[in-house]
């Protein structure tokens, strides 16, 4: 269940860092906050991956994202 949490909360930064790097580029400066957060988030991919065997497929990730968010609301 762990790598499915390390997955989840990656794939969350990720995500979440796409608005940090665009604010960056549009206003001109260096988007150091969007690379940090594009190393930890894609850091935490990267473990994910590695740990489970045989890694994940494209069709699991909606499951392992309602296995966490399932595991985090019980």
């Amino acid at each position: 269940m762990t790598n499915d949490i390390y997955l989840v909360v990656g794939m969350v930064v990720l995500i979440l860092s796409i608005p940090s790097i665009l604010s960056a580029f549009l206003e001109g400066r260096a988007p150091r906050f969007a690379a940090i957060t594009l190393l930890i988030g894609g850091g935490l991919v990267y473990i994910a991956i590695s740990r489970k065997p045989g890694g994940y497929r494209i069709e699991e990730l909606p499951d392992v994202f309602v296995r966490v968010v399932g595991h985090l609301i019980n």
